[in-house]
């Protein structure tokens, strides 16, 4: 039995080819694959599976050098998501993924529809999804189509988690220019469940049927893989109609739905239709479990008449999934899902032949032997050279950069920084969330370093990240890939978890420019580097290459989403100072590191200088040092100096709860030998702040761990003088004037934006 073409079908030209994605060479492999000319369905499905969004082909070789095992990990790459075990038999699966490019150009439906998939590759492994993160780069607040942006995406998000019910505890937002024309929106999972309740998306069983489940199949989404995986140009806005929409109501019931399935014992698979749809759900399953699948399109459930086999294949329609049942308990999964009021059709089987073969009732439209459609993509090994420019720019000594005449007041400095949208308080983000539903949020959006969510039934916490500095692994890739997890795995510490593993969302450019290549694998070269350092192991993630547009190629922005274990709530610990007279203790020392900083960026236009230097086994020692500290209740508080450096992480451990904001002063006059910009503003890493009542106890933990620790200062009264004592004076403020300027920044950029809307459609409506 062989495929042949539908009447009515294309006939197969170079420049029917050229329009799926495929090249001269690939399209030649297709034929060698087939022994003759495919069909125009079988066209779809390759360009579908061997475009880089599904297929990897540029990443696969250097994605393989990451560490992926370690005794918790259950599940690593490959499936839906990773899955680490938590103890009490307890498993945490977690997963990170972009949706960039339909962000891009319908930024509400494409950031909602990427929270709709992440949740779904997190609840079929079997877990319940109890927390969502998100990771979000945008170009100018100076930019209208950035607002625009921004404000869409923010809805998006909000709208779909809050109607789901899932709480959204955490995330990150950087506004930089090399966004400006290709914004990145990652979104990040996290679910619960116990270790026997784990399911994979393995097809098995000769004769057991395959059941489409969930909404049914539109138009919407079609090539929406493709798109992903081609630079965003002017005429991206015509590929509108590739952007899924999301349902957050059927996916409630898809969600209660699945769990209920995988608990029924009436399955042995899962998978999600995500990218490229029912094409990859059916050909990834049948590929894990080396055996065959036929499919009968004409059984798939439509919302649209007259849809082709090629359409639902592609479709990519939102809230569905494939399932892989046992033979004789149909009945049985289609009364669960009519239960909740969704759809279960059988629209194929599993079967004993090694061959991938769709029909349209009796015709055979595609036909592929054995899992070659999945294991014959072509990898590629492009060149990697470092752009000449890049290295100009590291070079540059960012010590000769003449301060601005207004720096000869650290406060001018320190209020632009705080107000700089990438560092200020994020409230008018997620106040658009809904961050305590189900009653597990221990720690939610702002407080702290990072989101703790409460295992119910247990004393346990885990805490969860995302982190990434884009313009470090720009400057030096390898340096920031290591950064990137190091800074996580602080930002959970400072919690009181111990970091346990880590899922990944690696935004590039073009791979095939030398230069994107080499930013990509000395940054995955670097993350290794510090899981294996850290114990860190990755146990999944996502590539998302070709985030570039006219105007930009994006910073290379490894996304990091980070999971940590608090072994008893007790030890739970925020960032804010806690109590007046506790002693200040910077873990860490000071630097004259200035490049690649927040504060070059924002006073003075520059992305230059080598980026802090990251001693891997100093991390190691200051996360251990300081979980033993706050394992035996030495620590109040505890904060990482990240972006903006010191005197941005002492403003925000003083206001960043603004409710509680308390006044500080601390001496820094030892430090007078080091440039006061680069004590101040400078983002040496391998540094916590912590307030504590008996000081002398951190101190001697850090000590003894090899972690230099300094008592600089003290907390001050509620609403006091935040205070810093330098050699070439005392700089001093009411430490309301700083929360002010880092509470207010964006919601008076977005506040004046609206207001001005609203005046203008008025202005229309008169005349």
């Amino acid at each position: 039995m062989g495929a042949t073409p539908r009447a009515g079908d294309p006939a197969i030209t170079a420049e029917l080819v050229a329009e799926h994605g495929l090249t001269p060479d690939e399209y030649e492999r297709l034929v060698r694959l087939l022994g003759r000319t495919p069909t125009h369905t079988e066209l779809g499905v390759v360009s579908a599976l061997w475009n880089e969004h599904c297929s990897y082909k540029h990443s696969k070789p250097v994605l393989r050098t990451l560490p992926t095992e370690a005794p918790w990990v259950l599940q690593g790459p490959g499936e839906n998501a990773g899955v680490i075990a938590v103890g009490d038999g307890l498993a945490v699966a977690f997963k990170i993924e972009s949706h960039n490019h339909p962000s891009a150009v319908e930024p509400y439906q494409g950031a909602a529809t990427g929270v709709g998939g992440i949740l779904r590759d997190v609840f079929t492994m079997g877990a319940r999804p109890i927390a969502m993160l998100n990771s979000l780069r945008f170009g100018s607040l100076d930019s209208p189509r950035v607002r625009w942006l921004f404000a869409g995406v923010v809805k998006g998000i909000g709208d779909y988690g809050n109607c789901v019910g899932i709480p959204t505890v955490a995330g990150e937002v950087v506004f930089d220019p090399a966004y400006e024309g290709n914004p990145l929106v990652n979104a990040m999972c996290v679910g619960l469940m116990r270790e026997e309740e784990l399911i994979t998306a393995k097809a098995q069983g000769v004769g057991n049927p395959i059941i489409a489940v969930g909404a049914r199949t539109g138009r919407d989404g079609i090539h929406g893989a493709s798109f992903a995986s081609e630079d965003l140009t002017e005429a991206s806005e015509a590929k509108r109609p590739r952007v899924q929409v999301g349902d957050p109501f059927t996916e409630k019931l898809l969600l209660e739905a699945s769990l209920e399935l995988i608990r029924s014992g009436h399955i042995v698979a899962i998978q999600d239709m995500g990218a490229a749809g029912l094409t990859s759900s059916s050909a990834e399953m049948a590929a894990r479990g080396d055996v065959g699948v036929t499919i009968d399109t004409a059984r798939v459930p439509v919302r649209e008449p007259g849809m082709t086999p090629y359409e639902i294949l592609l479709s990519e329609s939102q809230e569905r999934m494939l399932v892989v049942a046992i033979k004789g308990h149909e009945h049985e999964v289609k009364a669960i899902l009519e239960k909740w009021d969704l759809t279960a059709e059988v629209i194929g089987e599993v079967i004993a032949e090694p061959v991938y073969r769709v029909t349209e009732g009796d015709h055979v439209v595609a036909e592929f032997p054995g899992s070659k459609l999945v294991t014959e993509c072509p990898v590629y090994h492009p060149e990697a050279r470092e752009g000449e420019a890049v290295k100009a720019l590291r070079a540059q000594d960012p010590h000769a950069v003449a301060p601005r005449p207004e720096e000869q007041d650290p406060l001018w400095t320190l209020h632009r920084l705080l107000s700089s949208p990438t560092i200020a308080s994020k409230t008018w983000v997620y106040r658009q969330y809904d961050s305590t539903v189900r009653g597990s949020t221990i720690v939610g959006p702002g407080p702290a370093d990072a989101a703790v969510v409460h295992l119910h039934g247990t004393h346990k916490a885990i805490a969860t990240k995302t982190d990434c500095n884009g313009r470090y692994v720009y400057l030096e890739p390898r340096t920031g890939g290591r950064i990137a997890v190091a800074e996580a795995a602080r930002n959970v510490a400072c919690t009181g978890a111990r970091p346990m593993a880590i899922t990944n969302c690696l935004n590039f450019g073009n791979p095939k420019r030398p230069e994107v290549f080499h930013q990509f694998t000395e940054a995955v070269g670097g993350m290794g580097d510090a899981c294996r350092a850290l114990g860190t192991p990755v146990t999944g993630g996502n590539v998302s290459f070709y985030n570039e547009s006219p105007i930009s190629v994006v910073f290379p922005t490894p996304t990091i989403g980070m999971v940590g274990l608090i072994d008893d709530v007790r030890w739970v610990t925020r960032a804010s100072f806690a109590a007046d007279g506790d002693a200040i203790v910077l873990l860490g020392d000071f630097t004259d590191e200035l490049g690649a900083s927040e504060y070059l960026s924002r006073i003075h236009g520059l992305t230059s200088g080598a980026p802090p230097r990251c001693d891997l086994a100093a991390e190691k020692r200051l996360i251990d040092a300081l979980l033993e500290c706050i394992r035996a209740g030495h620590v109040a508080s505890a904060h990482d100096c990240s972006d903006g450096g010191f005197a941005v992480a002492l403003a925000e451990c003083a206001m960043m709860d603004r409710d509680k904001a308390v006044g500080v002063d601390v001496d820094l006059t030892p430090w007078a030998s080091l440039p006061q910009r680069a004590v101040l503003f400078g983002e040496a890493q391998g540094r916590v702040i912590v307030s504590a009542p008996s000081p002398s106890d951190v101190v001697k933990a850090a000590r003894h761990a090899g972690v230099p620790a300094h008592v600089i200062g003290r907390v001050g009264a509620p609403g006091g003088t935040f205070r810093i004592r330098l050699a070439t004076g005392v700089v001093e403020t009411p430490v309301a004037t700083l929360a002010e300027a880092f509470h207010e920044a964006i919601p008076r950029i977005m506040t004046r934006v609206a207001t001005a809307t609203i005046e203008a459609h008025e202005g229309t409506q008169e005349s």
